[in-house]
C-alpha cells in the first residue's frame, strides 16, 4: 500500500467514506500546548453493519492502515479511541470482529489505557506491529453520539453504504454451483442485506488477479465473456461499482481505485455487463485430470519455499531452501507485497497478513534472507531484492510468517469440533488415521463402511479441543554430536534401568550381576520453539511413581533413540520416559515456569529448554549387540504424538556414525527436515568414515 500515490490515498479514503483524522490537527489545541514528537496517526471506523458512531477501529501508522486486537481491551481503551474520532466518550466496545474482519497489519495488541491519555500511543501496549492475534480478534468501539466542541474531521457516513469489504464469486453454470472450490463466476460485493454487481467497463486481467487472490487462487485466466453476456441479459442486475482499476498487487479490492454508482443504478453499465472472473486453483485445490497431473509434477520437484508451524492450511513461518539447507526470513521490511508473492508461489491466493516477530514460532538453522522487498508481481520470492544476513542483523525471534487466502472448500460443515455427547445419534467414522496435512477427516485413512463401534452409543465418541497455538519441540543437534561416547557399564549398576526397559532384549539372558552392557551415551537438549507451553498429556493425578528411580513419569515414552543401518533397518533401540519435564534454561527475558522438585508442575515453556544429561539413567542406547559398521543415529521426540505440536516434521534428528567395535564417531547431526531431499538421500547413502579425521 505504501506504493500508492497521494491522489490514490485521497480517492481511497473518499470512496470508503471511513472516519479518519490527523492526530494533533483534528482536535482543538489549547494555548501553549506542544505536540510530542513521533509519527502522526489517523483513525477511522469501518465495518458493516454499523452506525456513524460505531465500528471496527482502524489505525493509520507507518503509511499503512491496520487494526487493534481485542486482547485485554477495556472501556478505558474505547474512551481514548472515541476521543481520537471526535466523540466525547465511549459507551461500549466490541470484540471478535463484530464489525467484520479487517485486512493488513494488526498494529496494537494488549492495549491498556487508564482512560485519560491524550493518544492511544501513550497507553501501555506490546509495541507497534507486535501482536499474536488474527483479524478474527479485531476490536471495535461504540462511541457516545456527542461530538467534542470544535472538533472537525470527515466523520460523515453517507446514507448509502460506501465501502467494499465482502466479495464473492457467484457461479452460474449448473455444474459449477455444486463443485467446490468455486473458480469462476460473476464478481459480487456485499451491499446492505444482499449482493451487487460490478460493471466490467475497463475491467482487465489485473482486476481479475486481485479478485482471484482474495478468493484463494494464485492466478487468473480468460473467461468466455459471450456466454455470461447471454446469461445476464435475462437477469435483473444491481450494479454498485464501476471503473475499477487495480495494479494487480493489491490484496483486497478495496485497495484498488473504483467509483460507486449513486442513486438508482438500474440503468447503469449501459455498454457493459457484470464483471466475470475465472481463476486457476493451486495444486492443493485442483480438480480434474489436467490439474492432478500438474499437482504430481509439482510434487516430484522439491519446492524452494515452504510454510512451517501454522495451525491451518495456508499459514506458517516462511522457510526457504538455499545450498541444500532450509532457513528462515528476517522480518525487517516484511509486508503484504512480499507475503503475497510467497502465498501465490505456494499455490494459495494473496496474503491476508504479513506476520512479524516469529508469530508462527521460531525456526532453526540459518536465516537466509533479510529486508525482502517484492513488487508483488514476482513469480518467486527469490526474484525479489533482498539482503544477505550477517550474524548481527537478525535472530530467530524475528522470523517472518504469512497467512494466505485459501479457497472456500465447505469442510467446516463436515466436522463437529465440540458438542454435547447426548446429541450424538450415530457413528459415521472409525479407524481414522491422518497424516496431518489432510483438509478433511474424510480424506484420512479410515474403516469406510465397516464401522467398528456402530452400536456403542456415545461411549466411544471421539472429541477434540482446538487451539490456535501449540508447542513445537526440537532437539539441539550439535549437543548430541559433542557429547556422544561409549561406556561399558557393569550389570550390577543397571537393575533400575532394566526395570524401566532401557536395555535391549538380550540383557535378560545376561549373567546378572556379572558382565556389562555397552551403552552409547549422549545429552539431549530439547527446545520449545512453538507458541504454547509443552505440557504432559496426563495431569499429575495420573502420573506413575517408579520406586526404583524414585520419581514420577509424566509420559511413559517421551523420546525414541534408534541405531539404523543406512537403508533404515533398526539394529538397536532405546527410549526415554519423561520423568522430569522442566525449564532447565531459558532465553533472555523468559522466566522459568516449570520445575520438577517437590512434585511440581512439569512442562517446557516457550523459549526454554529441558536438558537430559548424558550421565543419567536411560539416556543411552544399548549397542552391546551391534556389529562394527556405518550407521544412522536417530532421535525422535514425542514419537506417539501424545501432545499436540504445531509441527511434527522437525521432531526427528539424525546423525551419521561409524562404530569400529571399540570407538564411535558421531557427526553431521541435523534436524530431520533441515536439509533438501537430495542432501537427505546422500546422507542416508553415507559410504562410511575411512579415518578419524571428521571433515
Amino acid at each position: 500500500m505504501g506504493s500508492c500515490g497521494t491522489w490514490a490515498w485521497q480517492e481511497l479514503l473518499v470512496l470508503l467514506s471511513s472516519v479518519w483524522l490527523w492526530v494533533g490537527s483534528g482536535q482543538p489545541t489549547p494555548p501553549g500546548s506542544t505536540h510530542s514528537p513521533g509519527p502522526q496517526l489517523k483513525f477511522r471506523l469501518a465495518g458493516y453493519p454499523r452506525k456513524h458512531n460505531e465500528g471496527r477501529v482502524e489505525v493509520f501508522y507507518n503509511d499503512e492502515w491496520g487494526t487493534i486486537c481485542d486482547d485485554d481491551f477495556t472501556l478505558a481503551n474505547a474512551h481514548v479511541l472515541c476521543r481520537h474520532l471526535g466523540f466525547v466518550a465511549a459507551t461500549g466496545w466490541a470484540h471478535s470482529a463484530k464489525y467484520g474482519k479487517g485486512i493488513g497489519r494488526i498494529w496494537l495488541d494488549n492495549v491498556n489505557c487508564a482512560g485519560g491519555e491524550k493518544s492511544i500511543g501513550d497507553c501501555k501496549h506490546r509495541g507497534w506491529g507486535n501482536s499474536d492475534c488474527s483479524h478474527e480478534e479485531d476490536a471495535g468501539v461504540i462511541c457516545k453520539d456527542e461530538r467534542i466542541p470544535g472538533f472537525k474531521d470527515s466523520n460523515v457516513i453517507e446514507t448509502e453504504q460506501s465501502h467494499v469489504e465482502e466479495v464473492r464469486l457467484r457461479p452460474v453454470v449448473s455444474g459449477a454451483r455444486r463443485q467446490l472450490p468455486v473458480t469462476e463466476g460473476i464478481v459480487e460485493v456485499r451491499y446492505k442485506d444482499g449482493w451487487a454487481q460490478i460493471c466490467d467497463e475497463g475491467w482487465d486481467s489485473q482486476n481479475s488477479r486481485v479478485v482471484c487472490g482474495m478468493m484463494g487462487f494464485p492466478a487468473e485466466k480468460k473467461v468466455n465473456r459471450n456466454f455470461y453476456k447471454l446469461f445476464t441479459e435475462r437477469q435483473q442486475l444491481n450494479y454498485r461499482l464501476h471503473s475499477v482499476s487495480c495494479t494487480g498487487t493489491e490484496v483486497h479490492l478495496s485497495m484498488c481505485a473504483f467509483e460507486f454508482y449513486r442513486g438508482n443504478a438500474s440503468a447503469a453499465c449501459g455498454a457493459g455487463m457484470p464483471a466475470v472472473v475465472s481463476c486457476v486453483p493451486g495444486p492443493l485445490f485442483a480438480t480434474g485430470n489436467a490439474h492432478k497431473k500438474k499437482q504430481r509434477q509439482q510434487q516430484q520437484s522439491q519446492p524452494r519455499i515452504r510454510l512451517k508451524g501454522g495451525a491451518k492450511v495456508g499459514e506458517g513461518r516462511v522457510e526457504v531452501l538455499k545450498s541444500s539447507e532450509w532457513g528462515t526470513i528476517c522480518d525487517d521490511r516484511w509486508n503484504l507485497l512480499s507475503a503475497s508473492v510467497v502465498c501465490r508461489e505456494l499455490g494459495f491466493g494473496s496474503a491476508r497478513e504479513a506476520l512479524t516477530g516469529a508469530r508462527m514460532g521460531q525456526g532453526t538453522g540459518p536465516i537466509h534472507m533479510n529486508e525482502v522487498q517484492c513488487l508483488g508481481t514476482e513469480k518467486t520470492l527469490w526474484s525479489c531484492p533482498f539482503k544477505n544476513i550477517t550474524q548481527e542483523d537478525c535472530k530467530h525471534t524475528e522470523d517472518a510468517a504469512v497467512r494466505c487466502n485459501i479457497p472456500y472448500m465447505g469442510y467446516e460443515t463436515l466436522e463437529t469440533w465440540y458438542w454435547d455427547a447426548s446429541n450424538v445419534t450415530e457413528m459415521v467414522l472409525s479407524g481414522v488415521k491422518c497424516a496431518g496435512h489432510e483438509m478433511s477427516l474424510s480424506h484420512c485413512q479410515h474403516h469406510g463402511t465397516s464401522l467398528n463401534c456402530r452400536n456403542t452409543g456415545t461411549r466411544f465418541a471421539a472429541g477434540v479441543i482446538c487451539s490456535e497455538t501449540a508447542s513445537d519441540l526440537l532437539l539441539h543437534a550439535p549437543l548430541v554430536q559433542e557429547t556422544a561416547y561409549i561406556e561399558d557399564r557393569p550389570l550390577h549398576m543397571l537393575y533400575c534401568a532394566a526395570e524401566e526397559n532401557c536395555l535391549s532384549s538380550s540383557a535378560r539372558l545376561a549373567n546378572w550381576p556379572y558382565g556389562h552392557r555397552r551403552l552409547l551415551r549422549f545429552s539431549s537438549q530439547i527446545h520449545n520453539n512453538g507458541r504454547a507451553d509443552f505440557r504432559p498429556k496426563a495431569g499429575r493425578h495420573s502420573w506413575v511413581w517408579h520406586e526404583c528411580h524414585r520419581h514420577y513419569h509424566s509420559m511413559d515414552i517421551f523420546t525414541h533413540y534408534d541405531i539404523l543401518t543406512p537403508n533404515g533397518t533398526k539394529v538397536a533401540e532405546g527410549h526415554k520416559a519423561s520423568f522430569c519435564l522442566e525449564d532447565t534454561e531459558c532465553e533472555e527475558d523468559v522466566a522459568k515456569r516449570y520445575e520438577c522438585a517437590n512434585f511440581g508442575e512439569q512442562g517446557i515453556t516457550v523459549g526454554c529448554w529441558d536438558l537430559y544429561r548424558h550421565d543419567i539413567d536411560c539416556q543411552w542406547i544399548d549397542i552391546t549387540d551391534v556389529k562394527p559398521g556405518n550407521y544412522i543415529l536417530q532421535v525422535v521426540i514425542n514419537p506417539n504424538f501424545e501432545v499436540a505440536e504445531s509441527d511434527f516434521t522437525n521432531n526427528a534428528m539424525k546423525c551419521n556414525c561409524k562404530y569400529d567395535g571399540h570407538r564411535i564417531w558421531v557427526h553431521s547431526c541435523h534436524i530431520g527436515d533441515a536439509l533438501s531431499e537430495e542432501a537427505n538421500k546422500r546422507f542416508e547413502q553415507y559410504p562410511g568414515q575411512l579415518n578419524n579425521q571428521i571433515s
